[in-house]
């Protein structure tokens, strides 16, 4: 459920603007709209700390359990870290150079190029060059070419001449290469030991992982003091009078009138409007919640005048994730992942494990009734006897899956006509579910071979009259006429979103296609002894470790577009939604 939320206008004099503003944070129920862009001295100084002090954060090893505290100053642990930052780039870019400068003469062999200096004082000329295989370069008189290495790409040669005897050299497909200043073993020797510094910066973070939690309590407070400086910067004034506007949910604005009767604010509060960037607080009971971790995965929220779809994406993302999965084995697989992640984390957030289980459950029984155990053909009497005849035809699966999106897209009309039931344009929806019935029948008929019903022309045509008549209301058809124009590619991609599900059943039937076939490749000449038993345990534990994470995928790219696209656009979300974030004081990240 989106939280209603009510436009608040808080007053105060421009000296208690402070006292203020620590109070509204310590209520935090205010989300802040500035009332112009925030900018000054101070915040952009509060802004370089905390990126300082962040980065201080990142580079400490993290989940050190039994690792002490230094029990130095948080300051000083910070600059001890930026010292090994600073440290480390010095030696990462030490060893890049390094590294690209012995590449470029190792295929030359060891030398040193101070020899070929001295040699140079004294007339004697030796150059290198990286000559081009299959090129055969004229040797000036006077001159020797000796091959120092080669490749299947080039030949790496010196050519040794006395000063002033010979041509010049200048051979096409060649270049000649620029002395180094040090030799290849000198070179290695350095890189040795830049190698070495760096593990010992490395140690250096060790050292400092039981400051964890010092450093985040700092970063938490530069966070506290950039959030601050941003509300304060971003009032608006009128001396002797500062405002800030906001957002706050109904149930908590008589908590905030209290307070503006303690410290004698003024408090103005309002309905949104339309224009108002309303951010969205979602509130739902605890058998919805787990949906969340999807919302949070993939960074959508439904807009404040939108609708929270929450117990719906939960269901059908459970079911499709089923389906696409559908391996049984897997999901017990999951299951047994999911318990003992619960274990690892018990102070993590409940909802991700709780939606883990509910998929994972409806996986079980997904894989039990259509036979599908880690990809085996022939099954125990006991299992084979809890599948469903039904769904062993492909084309059964075909036609549910046809059914599960046109009852899934009804579903988003049918919620259209509840939320617009005292509007014509309610008719228009149940146009479209005519619609989207006719397609189903027509899918059916194309894909799978059934004959069309007689009366499905009539019922298409009534559809389609109800949607022309009621889509756009007479007073806006000025403004809104291109919809009537788009409606016939509107109801081609009504047939493409029914069409559309039978994604399930493909990805569904090619997960349990490839972990078949992993299993006839690794055992189907059978096993013999310990250690081919041993190797085919370990195939088929890769095969069908990849194709979890195919199936995986299948879920994150197919189960999640047909609520997140199909879904919405029929019933009209458009995820354009801001999130609630209050201004109040922050936790210490654990």
């Amino acid at each position: 459920m989106i939280v209603k939320m009510n436009k608040v206008t808080i007053l105060c004099t421009s000296g208690s603007r402070k006292e203020a503003l620590n109070a509204l944070r310590d209520l935090g129920v205010v989300h802040v709209h500035h009332v112009h862009m925030p900018a000054g001295v101070d915040l952009d100084k509060a802004r370089e700390r905390l990126a300082h002090v962040r980065r201080a954060l990142e580079v400490l090893p993290k989940g050190h359990v039994s690792a002490q505290p230094s029990g130095r100053p948080a300051d000083d642990v910070v600059s001890d870290l930026w010292s090994l930052i600073h440290r480390k780039a010095d030696e990462a870019t030490r060893i890049e150079e390094l590294t690209h400068e012995i590449q470029r003469i190792e295929p030359y062999g060891s030398f040193d190029p101070a020899s070929i200096r001295v040699l140079a004082e004294k007339g004697i000329r030796v150059r290198l060059y990286q000559i081009t295989r299959g090129a055969e370069p004229v040797v000036p008189e006077g001159a020797v070419l000796t091959v120092l290495g080669e490749d299947k790409a080039s030949r790496y040669v010196a050519v040794t001449q006395a000063n002033g005897v010979g041509q010049d050299i200048a051979w096409a497909n060649a270049s000649e290469l620029r002395l180094p200043e040090k030799s290849l073993d000198v070179l290695r020797g350095e890189l040795a030991g830049a190698e070495k510094r760096l593990a010992e910066v490395e140690k250096g973070f060790l050292t400092h992982a039981g400051d964890y939690g010092v450093v985040a309590e700092i970063v938490r407070e530069a966070e506290e003091s950039v959030h601050y400086l941003e509300v304060s910067a971003g009032m608006g004034s009128s001396a002797p009078v500062d405002y800030l506007c906001g957002f706050c949910p109904v149930e908590k604005v008589d908590v905030l009138r209290t307070a503006a009767e303690e410290y004698g604010w003024g408090l103005i509060v309002e309905e949104p409007s339309g224009d108002d960037k309303t951010p969205t607080l979602i509130r739902n009971p605890a058998w919805i919640r787990p949906i969340k971790a999807v919302f949070d995965f993939i960074g959508v929220l439904p807009g404040y005048e939108e609708i929270d779809i929450s117990a719906i994406f939960l269901f059908f993302l459970s079911l499709f994730f089923a389906m696409l999965v559908g391996d049984a084995g897997y999901g017990l697989i999951f299951l047994a992942l999911t318990a003992w992640g619960r274990r690892k984390f018990p102070k993590a957030p409940a909802y991700p494990f709780h939606l883990m289980y509910i998929m994972s459950g409806c996986t079980v029984l997904w894989g039990v009734i259509t036979g599908s155990w880690f990809g085996a053909e022939r099954l125990p009497a006991l299992l084979d006897g809890l599948t469903v005849a039904w769904l062993k035809e492909p084309k059964n699966v075909m036609l549910l899956c046809f059914v599960i999106g046109a009852v899934h897209l009804t579903i988003a009309h049918l919620w259209n006509i509840v939320r617009g039931w005292n509007s014509l344009k309610s008719l228009a929806q149940f146009g479209w579910i005519l619609s989207t019935w006719t397609m189903f029948f027509m899918a059916r008929n194309l894909v799978l071979g059934h004959p069309l019903p007689g009366w499905i022309g009539g019922m298409f045509v009534v559809g389609v009259v109800l949607i022309i008549l009621f889509m756009t209301a007479p007073r806006d058809f000025k403004n809104e006429w291109f919809n009537h124009v788009m409606l016939p590619l509107n109801l081609v991609s009504n047939f493409v979103d029914v069409v559309s599900y039978i994604r399930l059943f493909a990805v569904g039937t090619a997960g349990y296609a490839v972990a078949s076939s992993f299993n006839k490749m690794i055992l189907g000449g059978g096993v013999d002894g310990v250690v081919a038993g041993l190797v085919a345990a370990l195939l088929l534990f890769l095969g069908h470790t990849l194709n979890i994470l195919l199936c995986v995928m299948g879920v994150l790219v197919h189960g999640v577009r047909l609520n997140t696209l199909e879904f919405s656009s029929h019933i009209g979300m458009a995820w354009t939604g801001t999130l609630f974030k209050p201004f109040a004081r922050l936790k210490t990240e654990e």
